[in-house]
């Protein structure tokens, strides 16, 4: 498998200018030409290894923050953008998407932007009937999706909630649990805290300073629950304060967004990164173990484990993804190459739709993309009651993975032959633009290919990709 070059020209350029360095000066200190820097600011040509031991020596930089950022997730996001059948037979190069990530990143959301307005501009045509005579009829953004894409392009770390979580979840006493700190702290703000006979999970009145957790959710969701609301009641500014910095267009998707932070708060808090980190290598990741350590579920272990993105302190990089029974992702983030599907469901050979068939177990995939990366996927069955007879179920199945270069660090890597190509199975992201000649799972032709029809001989598909 080929090594990926490492182009970073802009991470190089944020870093000089904060430095404050001239390009001479900064090519200096790199141990370069100006002209040879000059190239590699404008990604003409990728970063050295020489380069990337001297950004660690002479400045202290966390090298894995060179390929971390943004760029996959754009290029991913404007290909399948692209995949549109309104762009049919513009699709640009590869390179020339990656350069737009790298070298115009503005540019590059701004085309997202817009394709996602049209995309609602044509949903909301297609149900004109419902649309007429309301006022608010005209195209916005989706608060739901903008808020999917604040937490997608923080790489799904949030540094200052994370480590205010981290310090609150250290600051309990010895033997004491997390559930009664949190407890303890609602009091300290006046808050009374109950178990009842409820449907809603949560529900507090600010009037009465009251708050009634469902009798009928499980000890991790009470726990959980709780938490949430020390961080909306305890940590209001700084959630505020990271909303402002995020700049919504609509109160909804803040309101959104605020929720998404205090549910991030009680996840941190619940699993405080460095304690969470530690276990997690002791046990080698065993997601069965660290929800018995922490006392959470294992959909919060998995969820986790995806966040541990702290600069200086990364974790492994982990995908983490929730799909329904109908296929659609009802969660995703990726901190791998990775990336899923902004619109629409996963790719069907993916073993996260197979968990539903097998509850209660973890099923363990290796695969491939068609990029030539490889990755190990762990896929689980995660049914949610409501506690009582007759309340409806909830099915949901979640998959975690990594690329094979960290399987040594999983528990779920053992006894896999990852050496042998056969073992691992082609995987895409989406059809439009999956490469794949010979899926017998496509939906729908790739954009990027000619098809050829013969009315004389039927395969698997109707047509053939050339």
């Amino acid at each position: 498998m080929a090594t990926q070059k490492l182009y970073a020209g802009a991470k190089l350029r944020e870093l000089r200018t904060r430095l404050g360095h001239t390009q001479k000066d900064f090519a200096a200190r790199l141990g370069v030409s100006l002209p040879y820097l000059n190239q590699m600011e404008n990604n003409n040509r990728p970063v050295s290894t020489t380069v990337v031991l001297a950004l660690a020596s002479e400045f202290g930089l966390d090298v894995t923050e060179l390929s971390a950022g943004d760029g996959e997730r754009l290029v991913s996001d404007m290909r399948e953008a692209l995949a549109d059948p309104l762009f049919e037979g513009v699709m640009p190069p590869l390179a020339d998407l990656r350069l737009a990530a790298s070298n115009a990143q503005g540019l590059a959301r701004a085309f997202l932007t817009l394709h996602q307005s049209y995309r609602q501009t044509q949903e909301r045509l297609a149900s004109l009937d419902e649309a007429l005579g309301r006022e608010d009829a005209r195209a916005s953004p989706s608060p739901w999706e903008e808020v999917r894409d604040f937490f997608h392009y923080c790489d799904n770390y949030i540094d200052a909630v994370d480590r205010a979580a981290e310090h609150f979840g250290r600051a309990q006493a010895k033997g004491v649990s997390i559930r009664t700190t949190a407890i303890a702290a609602l009091a300290d703000a006046g808050v009374t805290v109950e178990l009842a006979e409820m449907d809603a999970l949560r529900l507090y009145d600010p009037d009465a300073q009251s708050l009634q957790i469902s009798a009928h959710a499980s000890s991790e969701t009470q726990t959980f629950q709780m938490l949430v609301q020390v961080a909306l009641c305890r940590n209001d500014a700084l959630l505020d304060a990271t909303l402002d910095l995020a700049r919504f267009h609509t109160p909804a998707a803040r309101g959104i967004a605020k929720l998404g932070l205090a549910n991030y708060f009680a996840g941190a808090a619940l699993m405080p990164y460095r304690a969470f980190q530690d276990r997690a290598r002791e046990v080698r990741h065993d997601l069965e173990m660290l929800a018995t350590h922490f006392g959470a579920s294992i959909e919060q272990v998995a969820h986790r484990l995806s966040t541990m993105q702290r600069p200086g302190a990364k974790g492994i990089p982990f995908f983490f993804v929730r799909v329904d029974q109908a296929g659609t992702i009802t969660k995703r983030h990726s901190a791998t190459r990775l990336q899923f599907a902004r619109f629409g469901g996963a790719c069907p050979l993916w073993n996260v739709h197979s968990a539903f068939e097998t509850p209660g177990r973890f099923l363990r995939q290796l695969a491939e993309t068609p990029d030539g990366v490889r990755y190990i996927s762990l896929a689980r069955d995660i049914s949610k009651s409501e506690g009582r007879f007759g309340a409806p179920l909830r099915r949901f199945a979640i998959a975690l993975g990594c690329e094979i270069r960290h399987a040594a660090q999983l528990v779920y890597a053992d006894g896999l032959d990852l050496s042998r190509t056969s073992a691992f199975e082609p995987i895409g992201i989406s059809c439009r633009i999956c490469e794949r000649k010979t899926c017998h799972q496509r939906a729908v032709p790739p954009l990027e290919r000619k098809l050829v029809v013969n009315p004389d001989r039927r395969d698997i598909l109707p047509y053939r990709v050339d």
